[in-house]
């Protein structure tokens, strides 16, 4: 079952300016396979895959009451990045 997500001026701003849609946001946490989601520092969950459009993004999130999701980050994944992704799913 997809989440809903919460989206504010402030995180969508924080999306495009890394060049991330908050659609492609949303597809790479509600898509996650193994080893994401993961947990980070502060309540914070750090997801990496792969939009269907190809990109390959990392998204970091907070889960809020009620399971929604609050995207604070997404960026595009550098080279080395791509490849422990790619690794990590063998």
């Amino acid at each position: 079952m997809p989440y809903e997500f919460r989206w504010i001026e402030w995180n969508i701003e924080k999306c495009e300016l890394h060049g991330v849609d908050p659609a492609e946001a949303e597809e790479i946490v509600n898509r996650a396979r193994a080893p994401y989601p993961r947990r980070i520092d502060q309540g914070k969950t750090l997801v990496r895959g792969q939009a269907a459009s190809g990109r390959y993004l990392q998204v970091i999130y907070l889960l809020e009451r009620d399971d929604i999701v609050f995207v604070i980050h997404a960026r595009p994944l550098n080279e080395t990045e791509k490849r422990q992704l790619r690794r990590s799913r063998k």
